[in-house]
């Protein structure tokens, strides 16, 4: 099941959040702050999954993200989801927004935040694909 969906750019100012489970303000921020600082260091060599991460409650959480340009996609899992998966349902994502905003970029996210949720809710329901 998938457990929340991120977007920030590199300083890790938040672009989209969703939140599959109940968390108050507070714990989405911290958790925004945990990811990015455990993401925006790892070089670009390394893989796109994170596992066993601090930064949740449950230890058996997994974060899977790509990089583009400035914007970081995560999805954070639980350890039932196929890594690759994931990493094609970003890739899915990715082009949908790209066909939605003819060539995305971050003000996009910024500017049509709503149209971005709608197609996140398209491909994404309730945390299952």
């Amino acid at each position: 099941m998938i457990k929340s969906v991120l977007i920030f750019n590199q300083l890790g100012k938040p672009r989209l959040l969703k939140f599959y489970t109940q968390l108050d303000t507070h714990t989405q921020q911290q958790i925004l702050r945990s990811i990015h600082a455990q993401i925006s260091k790892r070089p670009d060599t390394l893989c796109n999954f994170v596992e066993n991460t601090q930064s949740l409650d449950n230890s058996n959480t997994r974060i899977i993200y790509r990089h583009y340009a400035t914007l970081y996609f995560v999805f954070v899992t639980d350890l039932s989801e196929s890594e690759l998966g994931i990493l094609d349902l970003i890739q899915v994502f990715v082009e949908s927004l790209d066909r939605v905003f003819e060539n995305v970029c971050e003000l996009d996210l910024i500017f049509h935040f709503d149209e971005v949720h709608y197609v996140l809710s398209e491909v994404v329901s309730a945390g299952m694909v």
